[in-house]
């Protein structure tokens, strides 16, 4: 079976793991510290070819790949792992051994921020969730949450679009209505007009993995610009999912994006002539599509409240949260009571100067 590099200390013999604060792998008895190798030339876009998904051998591949018996994801588990819940269900099922062949990543981006941490983006964040029942607060647990990469492809493109459109001219007209007084409307008169939009995608990510929710998982941004060379040493203490996502559905996901951008593009173009567009079509070309593989880092943690699954998200590399959480009933009934009584108040208020009013006028 194909394993992962076990790291030793070489002062006391322990196994080192990555350490997000030093970007080093870090034994965690002595402190000891090993500089990873960053070799940004090794970080390749290829061709979007069906050859190019050749180009990866899967014989290169040095960790263990393993299906969790709770929810059937695929995860990468170095030979020092000692997870055993599932980043995903947060199931106890130790994860079953079962050897996958899976793409090298081109690229990597590291885990930059720790466990510890974690704990305390979590508490602001409920803290944050008025709503939430206060027990909340008491459970998160740092055994619970699993620090993963994630994959992901990137795709980059130079799109050209030539657009047909309608631009719109407001202008105002004044008339009288049945009343005789003067009434002023907008109007708009409709052009025909046409143009061309260039622009460059770089770094476009789709997931490839189904796993998480998307809307959790989307409002994780993540910057791929200094993106570092694939290492197994970033595994070390973490694990990693393999792809499900295949290239082609990935591209038709990136194609879409960049329609709606192009999209948007094309309609800024015409508003810089015009004070509406309508109508508009575009005729896009694509060229020098390229793509990569790469790892994202994600913490994910599973929780239950009331017999309900509930999860979060924490971005490794920015500490952003996503999470869902559930409502206090109590909390809500506290807010629609306060509301009907302020509602009360205004009632009797405004009653109260109408009766003054009334007096007044008699």
């Amino acid at each position: 079976m194909d394993t992962a590099k076990t790291y030793y200390c070489q002062n006391c013999g322990a196994v080192m793991e990555f350490d997000a604060a030093s970007q080093n792998l870090k034994c965690p008895s002595c402190g000891n510290k090993i500089e990873i190798e960053n070799d940004e030339s090794k970080v390749v876009e290829h061709k979007l070819t069906r050859h190019a998904l050749n180009s990866i051998k899967p014989e290169q591949k040095t960790s263990t790949s393993m299906e969790c018996e709770g929810c059937g994801a695929l995860v990468e588990v170095d030979s020092t792992s000692t997870a055993t819940t599932c980043p995903y269900c947060g199931s106890n099922y130790v994860l079953a051994k079962k050897q996958m062949d899976a793409l090298i990543p081109d690229g990597v981006v590291p885990f930059r921020i720790d466990k510890v941490q974690t704990g305390e983006i979590y508490h602001k964040w409920i803290k944050g969730r008025w709503l939430a029942p206060n027990t909340l607060k008491t459970l998160y647990q740092t055994d619970k949450i699993q620090g993963i990469y994630i994959p992901y492809w990137t795709f980059d493109a130079d799109v050209d679009a030539r657009y047909r459109a309608m631009g719109g001219e407001d202008y105002e007209v004044s008339y009288k209505d049945d009343e005789g007084e003067i009434q002023t409307e907008i109007r708009t008169r409709w052009y025909p007009t046409s143009g061309h939009v260039h622009n460059f995608f770089d770094d476009v990510l789709i997931r490839a993995s189904n796993k998480l929710k998307p809307n959790l998982l989307n409002s994780l941004v993540y910057n791929t610009q200094n993106i570092s060379s694939y290492s197994p040493d970033y595994m070390s203490g973490y694990c990693a999912e393999i792809y499900t996502i295949d290239l082609e559905d990935a591209h038709k996901d990136a194609i879409n994006k960049m329609k709606n951008e192009m999209r948007h593009l094309c309609e800024r173009d015409v508003l810089r002539r015009y004070d509406r567009v309508n109508n508009l079509t575009m005729d896009l070309d694509y060229d020098n599509e390229t793509y990569k593989h790469v790892l994202l880092p994600i913490y994910s943690t599973t929780y239950y409240y009331n017999g309900k699954e509930y999860h979060v998200l924490i971005n490794g590399q920015s500490g952003v949260i996503s999470g869902e959480y559930p409502k206090s009933v109590f909390k809500i009934a506290m807010i629609i009571i306060v509301i009907i009584i302020i509602i009360a108040i205004v009632v009797i208020t405004l009653r109260i100067k109408w009766k003054i009013t009334r007096r007044l006028w008699h």
